[in-house]
């Protein structure tokens, strides 16, 4: 009997999970990333630092691969399907094609912005993004950063920012106070995020975190010198040297949209076994409900037993009970309507092709924007001006053509 081939997309927390599961079943694992090390976006850095004492699980896992002997193919990208059971990918050694049995999905998120006046400025950048800048060797100590948006990844960069010396000189939530409470009373299921969001606020000292508040503009000549926010419907200006803005997370779709699996409500739809509409296709963390860490860890356990075809029913509860806290997560901080009258006309939605709002509230479709002003047709493929114009307009992503990420022409012309 033939060894069952898996590949795995993605090596964050759900992918790591799922490789290291399907590897002790006795399969043959191969994990692909883009980035230099494994860890996604929450474990940046770890493989090749101390830090990675410091996170138990992280250590754990790496044990796991190292031991059943998963090959982590690292600064790769996945470019197109050419082929039913095989994927092509690139790296700075060219490109490959890797073929599979089963393939497991766990592509992450990334962070949802909406424009406003000011938004393309130097300073002004992802909350996740300011953090992996400053883990990348950004130094902000004494400087004065802003962050502005929605979500819990607002507190956990506050707090990690500020051990780095930073001066927070505001939390901006854009969601109201009473809705927040609502999710704080669902949190008694899950003691443990209580206590880490505690950490956080403690971590970040005197420091403001307000509700029902959001940047209306970011404000400097040549780079961000201060900020306007609205502040329960009242008005201010406030100096800074950053602003790190996201609200929430929106998944990577665009690999499992390209494979042709059903997605519904902006996430992929999978069955107790983690499987997608695509047979012999699994997705895992992010990509079915931003739930946080421990959703991922479960999801992919559960999908790297079931592409060797283990059984994971032991797992259901654990993982269920996280996707529950993940669909509150979701609804906790969904963006407010008020926030579409944000960017004024002139403000630019899509920045790789410079289109700006008036000009897209002339179309009537998100294939009409393209065709007439190419908006989502630049480098980024749509993956920050898509999220926005959904926001905006209510567009919703028709097809992904590959390739899906920038490539080269001999990738392609292969």
């Amino acid at each position: 009997m033939s060894v069952r081939e898996v590949l795995v997309i993605g090596a964050g927390p759900a992918g790591m999970a799922a490789a290291a599961a399907a590897a002790e079943a006795g399969c043959c694992v191969r994990v692909i990333d883009d980035n230099a090390s494994a860890g996604g976006q929450i474990w940046r850095g770890y493989a090749a630092s101390p830090a990675g004492g410091r996170a138990p699980r992280f250590a754990s896992l790496m044990l796991r691969l190292t031991s059943s002997q998963v090959e982590l193919i690292a600064g790769a990208r996945v470019i197109v399907q050419p082929a039913r059971g095989v994927l092509r990918i690139e790296s700075e050694d060219g490109c490959s094609d890797l073929r599979y049995d089963r393939l497991i999905v766990a592509t992450g998120a990334r962070e949802r912005f909406l424009p406003f006046p000011g938004w393309t400025l130097p300073g002004v950048l992802g909350a996740g993004g300011l953090q992996a800048m400053v883990k990348a060797g950004l130094s902000i100590a004494g400087k004065r950063i802003v962050l502005a948006g929605s979500g819990p990844l607002l507190l956990a960069v506050a707090a990690n920012l500020a051990r780095q010396g930073a001066k927070i000189a505001g939390v901006f939530e854009q969601a109201p106070l009473g809705q927040l409470l609502k999710f704080g009373i669902a949190l008694a299921a899950h003691p443990g995020k209580i206590v880490e969001g505690a950490r956080y606020r403690a971590a970040m000292g005197q420091a403001s975190y307000r509700t029902n508040s959001w940047v209306t503009c970011a404000n400097g000549p040549d780079r961000l010198r201060s900020v306007t926010v609205s502040i329960a419907g009242k008005t201010g200006e406030m100096d800074c040297d950053y602003l790190g803005c996201g609200f929430h997370l929106v998944p990577n779709l665009e690999l499992p949209r390209l494979l042709g699996c059903t997605v519904e409500g902006g996430f992929v739809a999978v069955d107790a076994a983690q499987q997608s509409s695509v047979q012999d296709v699994y997705c895992a963390g992010e990509l079915t409900g931003v739930g946080g860490l421990e959703k991922a860890l479960a999801e992919g356990e559960i999908a790297g037993l079931a592409a060797a075809g283990r059984p994971a029913t032991h797992l259901f509860s654990r993982r269920d009970r996280q996707a529950r806290f993940a669909r509150s997560l979701e609804k906790a901080f969904a963006p407010r309507s008020e926030l579409r009258e944000v960017a004024a006309g002139d403000t630019i939605v899509c920045r790789c092709e410079d289109v700006r709002k008036s000009v897209l509230e002339m179309m009537h479709s998100g294939r009409e924007a393209k065709l007439h002003t190419r908006c989502g047709m630049g480098p980024c493929q749509g993956r920050i001006c898509g999220p926005a114009t959904s926001f905006l307009f209510g567009w919703e992503s028709e097809s992904v053509r590959p390739p899906i990420t920038p490539a080269r022409v001999e990738t392609i012309a292969r």
